[in-house]
């Protein structure tokens, strides 16, 4: 039997997050004039680099908004939507250039939103990264640097750094 004592080592301090975004899904400084039309890039951004039907993708994100706002407070979002076909989770990061309205429980605009996208039928994964996103973005700390991030790869070293 493999000694598996130095496993739990190894995998302290990755997270979830940082593998769900690419240096092509991290967009800064963009400006959007309604949550609708951040979902219809979003859709076709993941469209593009996914595969996927931009279709499928604005529908689920839509849907899932009408249910009651994604956006927690502190000018943070996390739009999500359950994607048929997508074999697993994915996300797109978009620092907003102006604040959006998103109906935030702070009435706060949005200027950082995590949008994610996960297979149709998954659950215990997709709760573990929305809370740990939650986490992240509860981090004022964490919230200054994302706003402060000069580029892309930045960004994503940030999140490859911080650890829940």
């Amino acid at each position: 039997m493999p000694d598996n004592s130095s496993f739990p080592r190894l995998c302290k301090g990755m997270n979830l997050i940082a593998p769900l975004i690419t240096p092509d899904t991290t967009l800064l400084d963009i400006s959007f004039t309604s949550k609708k039309k951040i979902f219809e890039h979003a859709a076709d951004l993941f469209a593009r680099t996914r595969g996927l039907k931009a279709s499928d993708i604005f529908t689920s994100l839509f849907e899932r908004e009408r249910l009651g706002s994604t956006a927690l407070g502190h000018g943070i979002a996390i739009p999500h939507g359950r994607i048929k076909g997508l074999k697993e989770a994915c996300g797109a990061f978009y620092r907003l250039k102006d604040p959006l309205e998103f109906d935030a429980p702070d009435n706060q605009p949005v200027t950082l939103c995590f949008i994610l996208l996960v297979p149709q039928d998954a659950n215990e994964r997709h709760l573990q990264i929305l809370g740990e996103l939650a986490q992240l973005f509860g981090d004022e700390a964490m919230r200054t640097k994302m706003r402060a991030a000069d580029s892309p790869s930045g960004l994503i070293a940030l999140l490859h750094s911080w650890s829940s």
